[in-house]
């Protein structure tokens, strides 16, 4: 338990820390402040409640160190009372409620939405004072609990052996529940609800009709093994029809190979299941060959794979691979090599078989992927083996603050770029862009390969880095993204909570934070693929054929 100013070992229900409530809401009123997506009260309530759980913990022990120099005597609390303490801190949680809104607000501004409702601060206020209520017992629990251990260990140790002792055996205990009871229960819990969701098939849900997808006529794949946004991605997309009725002219069935997570036991296997049957739909025989990564749920971003079919107006092959049923957040936490397993082996059967075709006869070879997806892709290319027979490039949109090859291009990017579309070397390799382009900007023309970057300066997922505790970032010094709020600020410590909980509302806003929209998706492919006769009209009629499409 907590002692209070006065008291190192209070009762349970002892008066708090006049410091340690002090600190706490001058972080709460900090956690307010504007950052990069916009949180839902339920959303900011949470952080505002960790914040300033945290910001008590810091009080509380510099009270604690205080009294141990026998210097807490001498502390301003002392001077001007606890009650006024106490009243300073309410006074600025009140102050930091009443500015949240214009705060909230500006975020909600810089992405074209409406203001916040007038509730948003009473919400906010009951669910971070009922979560920091929650912390505050379990912090004295812990306290509690390491004082018994303390008084234990005395029987038989010296007295500061004893006090060392305790503190390391409490914090064993509580590392053990908390990572052993509540973590990998939630996982489980979260593993349990994914293969549920992934195993639900819509009353109305049937095998495609086409015969150039997964689970279609003909396919040695079970359209039920497909999971659940396998089935979506081989059951959706534009028929060749559609893609006719847009070119005004014939157009081919574009071709759609996914493979389920319950269809093979190794990532091997699943990657051979699904080479086979891009033999049998005479994918090498197309003009375009996709291999592309889903996120960690196994979704492909329609936003991204439908503007492909009609690029390339349905003379395109994608292949994908399911490797996990989880949230790409949770599916890094639980087992990330899990995904490069699956990545690597599906791009190595591709790329050796497509290196023994003539080169004049087999299609164009790409990469793609969101998110996770990105991720695992760029980890699968052997840059420096292929230099002997290159593959076309790659799209990789929404690349997670975990992928070196996207922290390498914001650490070496012309200094006269900024971090959120860096610009990388001459060009001629990678190139970056947002919602406002950049993929013009260069210094030479392209090379054998283009490898293109899209991402949202307001996105979390990208720019998240535990360094945001310590050191400002880049992308928030200089120029800033259209999408990113001109009041927002770096807070030590306070950054980095803001930011991962960021990353937990990331999506719900098409064209804006993690949510990728087609209009964003059309040039960067067109970019990427260089397809013959492509014009910048051809663009705008297909950004305003796609305008309703909803990644979902």
């Amino acid at each position: 338990m907590p002692p209070t100013d006065s008291h190192p070992t209070p009762g349970w229900l002892a008066r708090p820390s006049a410091i340690g409530l002090l600190v706490a809401a001058a972080f709460f009123g900090l956690s307010m402040t504007p950052s990069m997506v916009p949180r839902a009260p339920e959303m900011q309530g949470a952080l505002g409640g960790v914040v300033a759980a945290i910001g008590y913990l810091l009080g509380w022990t510099a009270v604690l160190v205080s009294g141990w120099l026998g210097l807490a005597t001498r502390g301003p609390h002392r001077q001007w009372g606890t009650g006024m303490v106490i009243a300073v801190a309410v006074g600025i949680v009140f102050i930091s409620l009443w500015m949240g809104s214009a705060w909230q607000g500006s975020v909600l501004e810089a992405w074209g939405l409406p203001p916040v409702e007038a509730s948003a601060p009473l919400w906010i206020a009951l669910i971070a004072g009922g979560l920091f209520a929650v912390l505050l017992a379990l912090g004295r629990l812990f306290v509690r609990t390491t004082a018994r251990l303390q008084r234990r260990g005395q029987r038989n140790l010296p007295p500061r052996v004893a006090q060392a002792a305790g503190i390391v055996a409490a914090l064993v205990i509580f590392g053990a529940v908390i990572e052993g009871v509540a973590l990998r229960g939630l996982l489980r819990v979260a593993d349990t609800s994914a293969r549920l969701a992934d195993a639900v098939i819509p009353p109305d849900g049937a095998p495609p009709a086409s015969p150039f997808v997964s689970g279609g006529p003909g396919s040695a794949l079970d359209w039920q093994e497909l999971g659940r946004w396998g089935r979506s991605f081989v059951a959706s997309g534009p028929t060749a029809e559609d893609i006719a009725a847009f070119w005004g002219e014939p157009a081919l069935s574009p071709i759609r190979v996914y493979v389920g997570l319950n269809a093979a036991d190794t990532p091997e296997a699943r990657a051979r299941l699904a080479f086979d049957e891009l033999i049998r739909l005479d994918g090498f025989d197309r003009a375009f060959l996709v291999v592309a990564m889903p996120t960690g749920s196994g979704w492909l971003d329609p936003g991204g794979v439908d503007t492909l079919d009609y690029i390339t107006r349905g003379d395109v092959a994608t292949v994908s691979v399911q490797y996990s049923y989880l949230p790409s957040p949770v599916s890094v936490v639980v087992d990330p090599t899990q995904g490069v397993a699956e990545a690597q082996a599906l791009f190595d059967i591709v790329y050796r078989h497509w290196t023994t075709l003539p080169v004049d006869a087999r299609p164009r070879l790409y990469l793609h992927g969101l998110s996770l997806g990105a991720f695992l892709s760029q980890e699968t290319v052997p840059m420096l083996d292929l230099y002997s027979d290159p593959i076309m490039g790659a799209l990789w949109t929404g690349s997670p603050y975990l992928s070196e090859l996207w922290q390498m291009v914001q650490a070496r990017r012309h200094a006269d770029s900024p971090a959120w579309r860096p610009r990388f070397g001459n060009g001629s390799l990678i190139r970056t862009a947002n919602q406002q382009g950049g993929l013009e900007r260069h210094d030479a023309d392209w090379g054998p390969m283009r490898f293109v970057f899209l991402q949202y300066g307001s996105d979390p997922i990208v720019f998240f880095d535990w360094s945001l505790a310590w050191a400002r970032p880049d992308w928030l010094a200089g120029e800033r993204a259209p999408d990113l709020t001109p009041q927002m600020r770096w807070i030590p410590v306070v950054t980095l909570f803001q930011v991962g909980f960021d990353m937990a509302v990331a999506l719900g806003t098409l064209g804006y934070g993690h949510d990728y929209a087609a209009q964003h998706y059309i040039p960067a492919w067109a970019e990427t693929l260089t397809p013959e006769g492509w014009t910048a009209e051809d663009e705008a009629r297909l950004i305003a054929h796609l305008s309703g499409l909803v990644p979902r």
